[in-house]
């Protein structure tokens, strides 16, 4: 083979390889940012009823604004729905559609209810764990109990009761890696419902089976209460679901940024596109003053770490004391530099404070040789999230 020839087919296959290599390249910076939409409930399970309409309707057009409001201002993300008509899907298939497209974010939109108190009004937004206080496993109840329409769902929830409070027990181990990041949407979210001048009850942790099986950071949302009156007007008019969808939309614009910033993305971080502009122009009328479930105050070495960082700050929980605390008491076992919040009036004492997850779960299995019953809280810009 003579030199030209040779020349010739190195320069082929030099050709080849960059060929392939600007394919790659370019394949990686165009991938979409996937987002999943689950509206809750549909078909033959009509969630909670109202006087004047069912759950699953307000919930598909909420998702369906939401999905038409990304779509048209976020070029770089992909929607993909879990349904877009009156349909029964099972509560695995949900987050089988979102591990199957390899989504970067799941979104369940769900409306609330009660069976008694006709006056409790307001949005509640949820990440997976463990429910402690009994109204947050109610809700939880409610939206699990789908399942008990689902054929054979006993195999396939590996025989868990929606009804049962003992089957409950498993979300206690079930926070996973993407925590922070749903903690800081569904954050993100109720502040936006707040300045929408919806009643923000907080950030919660629940044991809900449709985030269950999600490989991706995930969130589900309450909308309001379908039992209140003047909620459900509110929810079943186009306007009323326009606002919400908007105030969704405006907190996962948020989220995007910080995820472009993370991602190294080459934009600005404050880019806020047109839709959002508007959003921000329109004074919304206020329902009624905004409402907090509790009152927290945390110590000045727990403000430092926890306040206007933008990051979620994970701590052990140890006791409640209804008075303060010496430093040196035998009810600290030896334990040193334990920290304490207030919440309506109650002393609650931690130990240890980390931004990762894994780091804290470590220091709780630790800490359950001396206090059994130890768990984890978190706190997002000097604020609790609300378990």
């Amino acid at each position: 083979m003579d030199d030209k020839v040779i020349l010739k087919t190195h320069v082929y296959f030099i050709l080849i390889f960059i060929g392939l290599f600007c394919f790659s390249a370019g394949s990686k910076a165009d991938k979409k940012f996937v987002l999943v939409i689950d509206a809750g409930h549909g078909g033959k399970d009509p969630g909670a009823r109202g006087a004047r309409i069912n759950e699953k309707q307000i919930n598909l057009a909420v998702a369906l604004k939401l999905g038409a409001l990304i779509s048209s201002n976020h070029e770089d993300v992909r929607v993909v729905y879990t349904r877009k008509t009156d349909r029964f899907v099972d509560l695995d298939e949900r987050a089988n559609i979102a591990n199957q497209n390899k989504a970067d974010l799941f979104i369940s939109i769900h409306t609330n209810a009660v069976k008694k108190g006709s006056s409790v009004r307001g949005t509640e937004t949820y990440t997976l764990g463990l429910a402690r206080t009994d109204e947050n496993l109610e809700v939880a109840m409610r939206e699990n109990s789908a399942i008990l329409l689902e054929d054979n769902y006993l195999q396939k929830y590996e025989g868990f009761d929606p009804n049962s409070s003992e089957s409950y027990i498993i979300f206690e181990f079930m926070q996973n890696k993407h925590m922070e990041q749903s903690i800081s949407l569904a954050s993100e979210i109720q502040k936006a419902f707040r300045s929408a001048g919806r009643i923000n009850r907080g950030v919660y942790q629940a044991g809900f089976l449709v985030l269950r099986k999600t490989s991706m950071p995930s969130v589900l949302i309450e909308l309001g209460f379908i039992s209140n009156q003047t909620e459900e007007n509110f929810l079943r008019t186009t306007d009323g679901q326009n606002k919400l969808a908007q105030s969704i939309y405006k907190a996962f614009t948020k989220y995007k940024s910080d995820y472009d910033r993370r991602q190294g993305a080459l934009k600005s971080p404050h880019t806020v596109s047109s839709a959002s502009r508007e959003i921000e122009k329109k004074e919304v009328k206020r329902e009624g003053p905004v409402q907090t479930v509790t009152q927290t105050k945390i110590t000045e070495n727990s403000r430092k770490q926890s306040q206007n960082t933008g990051k979620v700050v994970y701590k052990v929980q140890i006791l409640t004391s209804d008075k303060k605390l010496p430093a040196a008491s035998k009810r600290f076992k030896g334990h040193k530099n334990v920290d304490y919040y207030t919440e309506n009036g109650i002393y609650k004492y931690t130990y240890g404070e980390s931004t990762s997850f894994n780091t804290i779960k470590k220091v709780r299995r630790e800490l359950l040789k001396d206090f059994k019953d130890a768990f984890i809280i978190a706190f997002k810009d000097g604020e609790k999230v609300k378990y």
